[in-house]
C-alpha cells in the first residue's frame, strides 16, 4: 500500500515540476525582454507593453489545450465534459479575451492607462493559476480514467505478451469507408 502511495506521490511531484518547466520556457523569453529593459532602466514599461499580456494568453491557450486533451484522452470520462467546459469558459473569460483586448488595445494606443500596470501581472498570474489547474485536471481525469496496475500485474503482461508469438489473425482488420462512385474520385 505504502508503495502505490510513494508512486502515486512522486507522479504528482515529476508532474508539478513538468507543469513548472512549462511556465518557465513560456516566460523565458519575456524575462529576457524585462531584464534588457531594466539595464536600459526601463523597467516600468515592461508593464506598459503587451508583454505580459501575450505570455498570459499563451498560457490560456495552453491551458485550453491541457482541458480539451483531459476530456478527450478516455471516452468514459465524458461525464466530466461539462466541469471541464466550464474551465474552458472561464479560461477564455478570465484570461484569453482581456488578454488579447490589452494586446490590441496597447499596439494600437499611444497612450496606455495607469491601470494596465496592474492588470497584465494579474492576468499572468491567473493564467499561470489557471495552467496548473488545467494539468491537474487533466491528469487527475486520466487516472481515474485507467485502472492502476500493479508493479506485478504489469510485469506479469509483459512477461506474457513476450513469450506468446504475434498472431495477426487474432486482431480485428482495419475497418476503412469504401469510395463510392458518389464520392466523385
Amino acid at each position: 500500500m505504502t508503495d502505490i502511495r510513494h508512486r502515486q506521490e512522486q507522479h504528482s511531484l515529476s508532474m508539478m515540476y513538468g507543469t513548472y518547466a512549462d511556465i518557465l520556457f513560456v516566460l523565458f523569453p519575456f524575462l529576457v525582454i524585462a531584464m534588457q529593459r531594466l539595464w536600459d532602466g526601463n523597467l516600468y514599461e515592461t508593464l506598459m507593453q503587451p508583454d505580459l499580456s501575450i505570455a498570459a494568453a499563451i498560457l490560456a491557450g495552453l491551458a485550453i489545450g491541457k482541458f480539451v486533451l483531459g476530456l478527450v484522452t478516455n471516452q468514459d470520462l465524458g461525464r466530466y465534459k461539462e466541469r471541464i467546459v466550464f474551465f474552458i469558459a472561464l479560461t477564455l473569460f478570465l484570461v484569453m479575451g482581456p488578454a488579447i483586448i490589452l494586446l490590441l488595445s496597447m499596439t494600437a494606443s499611444a497612450d496606455v492607462p495607469r491601470f494596465v500596470a496592474f492588470v497584465q501581472p494579474v492576468l499572468l498570474i491567473v493564467a499561470i493559476s489557471l495552467y496548473s489547474t488545467a494539468v491537474s485536471i487533466a491528469n487527475v481525469l486520466v487516472q481515474m480514467g485507467e485502472a492502476e496496475p500493479t508493479a506485478n500485474d504489469a510485469e506479469l503482461r509483459y512477461a506474457d505478451a513476450m513469450s506468446q508469438p504475434r498472431d495477426s489473425s487474432k486482431q480485428p482488420p482495419l475497418d476503412l469507408p469504401r469510395r463510392t462512385e458518389s464520392d466523385g474520385y
